[in-house]
């Protein structure tokens, strides 16, 4: 048997994201006290948060470790499918391998510090967003990938199904 290295190239677009996450976190860490908010536009302030829990804040009464085995997991999943996955479904593979380097990206804050740097604050009037990070970003990008390229197979079948329909009454 030998060993398929299918999808790897879309690695390096994993460990930018997990670079540029690490990075836009250390600088947040280093310049901005925590809890302070720095106003960028009208509607986004940087800002620092410490997130112990999941998205949102949620199960933030879970230990640590908990994300670490859950976000290893996630990785370990996520390559497995991008190794099986045909090599010219680009859209899947760069989805995967956002959330990849997201997962991966929060997981190292959560082996470093026992909880995950937040940065970014969109706000409209009062209302605030749940702060996020660039590993966030990239888990919601390559998510709604994911998504894309379902809605868009389901309806190439419904085009085939359709003309198949056609051909036969043709026929």
């Amino acid at each position: 048997m030998t060993f398929r290295y299918a999808n790897v190239h879309w690695l390096w677009l994993s460990a930018a994201i997990m670079l540029a996450d690490q990075i836009t976190k250390q600088m947040v860490i280093i310049g901005i006290q925590r809890f302070e908010s720095v106003a960028i536009l009208p509607v986004l302030n940087l800002v620092h948060l410490q997130n112990r829990g999941a998205a949102f804040s949620m199960m933030s009464q879970m230990p640590p470790w908990f994300f670490v085995l859950l976000g290893v997991a996630v990785a370990v999943g996520i390559l497995i499918w991008l190794r099986r996955h045909p090599t010219g479904e680009r859209m899947v593979a760069c989805g995967l391998a956002l959330i990849l380097g997201g997962a991966l990206g929060n997981v190292i804050d959560r082996v470093r510090l026992g909880y995950v740097t937040d940065f970014i604050d969109f706000h409209l009037g009062g209302w605030h967003f749940a702060a996020f990070n660039i590993a966030d970003v990239a888990i919601t990008v390559g998510a709604g990938l994911l998504l894309l390229d379902m809605l868009l197979q389901t309806l190439r079948e419904r085009a085939q199904a359709r003309s198949a329909g056609r051909d036969e009454e043709a026929g």
